[in-house]
């Protein structure tokens, strides 16, 4: 998976140096230059899209229940942390349900 995404990355890179002017920079200074997220927060953000969705009723009934709420009584963060099963294998732990939970319960309350 990671291979993947950095040849996906490697991609958004040289066709930023074709800019004119631009090739000299750093890849992150193109970007700042052009306004352009990372891929890597464009992906993180679609996911909390995602995530904020299913929660929030905007899909079946279905999907939310592979996205289970913590039992957690840690008052820290946002009411609606999920809970973020262990997993062995790579399929699970790159997974949709596994990568956004993570991301979503570290969110601040007053993002969501």
């Amino acid at each position: 998976m990671k291979k993947q995404i950095e040849a996906i990355e490697d991609v958004q890179r040289r066709d930023t140096k074709q800019v004119p002017g631009l090739s000299t920079l750093t890849y992150e200074k193109t970007l700042r230059k052009l306004k352009l997220p990372t891929l890597s927060y464009r992906r993180s953000l679609g996911d909390m899209i995602e995530m904020y969705k299913i929660l929030t009723g905007k899909y079946d009934d279905d999907v939310s229940k592979f996205i289970t709420p913590s039992n957690d009584s840690y008052t820290q963060g946002h009411h609606l942390k999920r809970y973020k099963s262990r997993s062995r294998l790579d399929v699970r732990k790159y997974s949709f349900t596994h990568r956004a939970v993570e991301v979503w319960n570290n969110l601040p309350d007053t993002e969501i």
